[in-house]
């Protein structure tokens, strides 16, 4: 990984939102979008284009099944990645 793409996944990981919905995937696998909304408490508008900047930097993978998304946790996430995900 170089630094602009570094930058970038750090950059997405300042905001107390995405931040939220990671720790909600961390503890609970992997989760439709309405579930991680409810949970953090944010519409599901918004949700959406919080969990769509994590998947575009390769945070998290999503899988659509039937009409429902499903995001989880990525399992090829940089060292740097996954030291920040512990700490939450």
């Amino acid at each position: 990984m170089n630094e602009r793409e570094l930058e970038k996944q750090l950059k997405a990981l300042a905001n107390r939102r995405r931040l939220a919905i990671l720790k909600y995937l961390k503890s609970h696998r992997e989760a439709a979008v309405s579930e991680i909304a409810d949970a953090i408490h944010l519409s599901l508008k918004a949700t959406s284009k919080h969990l769509g900047m994590l998947a575009a930097l390769d945070i998290v993978e999503r899988e659509q099944r039937s009409l429902q998304m499903f995001y989880r946790l990525a399992a090829a996430n940089s060292s740097t990645i996954k030291h920040i995900l512990s700490l939450l």
